[in-house]
């Protein structure tokens, strides 16, 4: 390799990395602050049908 094209891959490697590293933070930025795309059915509250504390037996 010659000194031009390392020199020209190290300027590429110096402006690239500070894009990937802004690109990750925006992105999980965006993710957590986004609105939720669960998918989960419309079930309601569910009653507890375990032992209350009365009914225990150690």
């Amino acid at each position: 390799m010659s000194t031009a094209s390392q020199a020209k891959q190290m300027i590429k490697s110096i402006v690239e990395i500070p894009q990937k590293l802004i690109n990750f933070a925006t992105n999980g930025i965006t993710r957590i602050f986004s609105p939720s795309d669960d998918d989960y059915p419309k079930s309601g509250v569910q009653p507890y049908e375990g032992d209350t504390a009365e009914n225990r037996h150690y």
